[in-house]
């Protein structure tokens, strides 16, 4: 499974117990799902079959507060991908401002930013074969 980037997952993927339920399910497969720039934000609610948030522990990336405040809307969004990541416990890395970064820990793979969409794509397509 595949989550695109863009603003829009923060307010609506993010949220939405579909979304949720079908992360759950596809890890619990031990299927992988791959989230790049704000994407990653969708991984907000998912848990483990214990209860653990799914990052927690994880090595992962989304976009940098850092970039979210160089676009000038840290003050829009509904929450910062990096705080929220780093605050369910997840290994938050970056590389600088608009640079790709890819992370693949596990069934998760993440991106930083629209730069890390093809790297990641190819990180999700090398654990499917």
């Amino acid at each position: 499974m595949f989550y695109p980037g863009g603003h829009g997952p923060l307010w609506d993927l993010a949220e939405d117990a579909s979304s949720i339920a079908l992360i759950e399910t596809m890890l619990a497969a031990g299927k992988p799902v791959a989230a790049v720039c704000h994407a990653p934000g969708v991984l907000r609610h998912p848990k483990t079959a214990d209860g653990s948030p799914v990052v927690r522990g994880k090595a992962v990336t989304g976009f940098a507060n850092s970039e979210e405040q160089a676009v000038g809307l840290t003050e829009v969004v509904p929450f910062l991908v990096e705080d929220m990541l780093r605050d369910n416990g997840a290994r938050y890395s970056k590389a600088a401002n608009w640079q790709a970064h890819v992370v693949t820990d596990g069934l998760l793979i993440t991106g930083q930013n629209p730069a890390s969409s093809e790297p990641a794509a190819r990180a999700l397509l090398a654990k499917l074969t």
